[in-house]
C-alpha cells in the first residue's frame, strides 16, 4: 500500500505575515497552483514557527531576538491550505508563554489540524501523534534540539526537547521504537541544527541513523530557513515555506520547495519537490528563472548523498527502486 505524504518547512505566520493575515484574510497566503500539489497527498505536515494567539508576553530569554506570533485566523488559513498536522517543536512555540501555546493548541485543534512536540508538560510534549491516513495508521514524534529554554518539564509547558548535541536521548530511541511497533509508518519530525547551514550538521549528520536503526521509516528536517539534500530514508532540511524574513543574496532564502514524498509500505519510493518563490508574506510557484537556480542548487546539494534528482518539467524528482 503506497502513502503520499506532503511535507513543508519553517513556516512563520507573525510579525509581518499577521498583518497580510488582517488585512486581506486567510486565502490570502500561498497561490492556489500550492494547494493543487497538496491535495494530491494524503497527508500534509509542516513546522508551524510561531504561536497562535492574540495572548500571552514575549519571553524572557537573554538574546534572543525574534517573536513570532501569528492570530487566531491563522489556523484558518493552514485548514484552507489543506493542512492535517503541524509540529510544534521548535524554537517558537513559546515566543509568547504558555498562555499562547495553551491557545495555539486549541485553536488548530478546532481548525481540524493536529499538533505534535509541544505540550502542557514534558510527558504530553514527547507523547506521539498517531493517525489515519491512505488506510495505514501513520506515527509521528516531533523534537528539537533548541532552545533548551523551552523544554517542557514533568509539571510545566513547552517542546519536545532533545539535546542531539550529546547523542540522541534513550528517551527518543525508546519513544521510536514503541511508536514503530504500533503503526504502519513510524515519522520523525525534528527542528534541528543552526540556521541558514547549506548542509546537514555534524549533530543532525550523526543524529539520522540513530532515529533510522530506533525504527524511523522517515526523519524529517527543518531548521535551516534552506533546503538541504536528501537520501531515501532522510530529508535533512526542508527549508521555508512562507515569511517575512531578509533574504540572504547567495543562499536565496526566498526560494524553496514543496514536497511529496511516496512510501511503498515503510519504504520510501520517490520524492517530487515543487520549486516555490517566498515573496513578502505570500508563496507562488518558482518562475523560470527561480526554477532552474533552485534545480541547480538542489541537485549540487544531493549529490554528496548519492541522490539524483531529474527534472520532470514542474518538479524535481529522486526515485528509489
Amino acid at each position: 500500500m503506497t502513502l503520499t505524504i506532503a511535507l513543508a518547512g519553517d513556516t512563520m505566520l507573525g510579525r509581518g505575515v499577521a498583518g497580510h493575515l488582517d488585512a486581506f484574510g486567510p486565502g490570502s497566503l500561498f497561490a492556489p497552483e500550492l494547494k493543487s500539489v497538496v491535495d494530491r497527498a494524503d497527508l500534509f505536515l509542516l513546522n508551524l514557527e510561531c504561536c497562535v494567539s492574540a495572548r500571552g508576553h514575549r519571553a524572557r530569554i537573554p538574546g534572543k531576538p525574534f517573536f513570532f506570533r501569528a492570530p487566531p485566523s491563522a489556523a484558518e488559513a493552514l485548514a484552507l491550505l489543506g493542512v492535517d498536522v503541524v509540529t510544534l517543536a521548535n524554537n517558537h512555540a513559546l515566543d509568547y508563554g504558555p498562555e499562547a501555546l495553551d491557545d495555539t493548541l486549541s485553536l488548530l485543534a478546532d481548525a481540524g489540524i493536529g499538533t505534535v512536540g509541544a505540550g502542557p508538560d514534558a510527558a504530553r510534549a514527547r507523547a506521539p501523534l498517531v493517525l489515519k491516513a491512505g488506510g495505514l495508521r501513520i506515527g509521528l514524534l516531533g523534537i528539537a534540539d533548541h532552545p533548551e529554554e523551552f523544554a517542557a518539564g514533568p509539571d510545566t509547558p513547552g517542546t519536545a526537547y532533545a539535546d542531539l548535541h550529546h547523542g540522541v536521548p534513550p528517551w527518543l530511541t525508546e519513544a521510536v521504537r514503541d511508536l514503530r511497533e504500533d503503526t504502519d509508518i513510524t515519522l520523525v519530525t525534528a527542528h534541528w541544527g543552526p540556521n541558514m547551514a547549506p548542509r546537514p550538521v555534524r549533530d543532525v549528520e550523526r543524529s539520522a541513523p540513530t532515529l533510522l536503526d530506533a525504527g524511523a521509516d522517515l526523519v524529517i528536517g527543518h531548521s535551516a530557513h534552506v533546503f538541504q539534500g536528501f537520501t531515501g530514508r532522510v530529508l535533512f532540511d526542508l527549508g521555508d515555506f512562507i515569511d517575512d524574513y531578509a533574504v540572504d543574496p547567495r543562499l536565496r532564502n526566498d526560494l524553496g520547495l514543496l514536497f511529496l514524498a511516496t512510501l511503498e509500505g515503510r519504504t520510501l519510493r520517490r520524492v517530487d519537490a515543487y520549486p516555490i518563490a517566498l515573496d513578502y508574506c505570500h508563496t507562488r510557484p518558482a518562475a523560470p528563472d527561480e526554477y532552474a537556480w533552485i534545480r541547480s542548487r538542489l541537485t549540487r546539494a544531493c549529490a554528496p548523498f548519492g541522490t539524483k534528482v531529474t527534472d520532470e518539467g514542474d518538479c524535481l524528482t529522486a526515485r528509489w527502486a
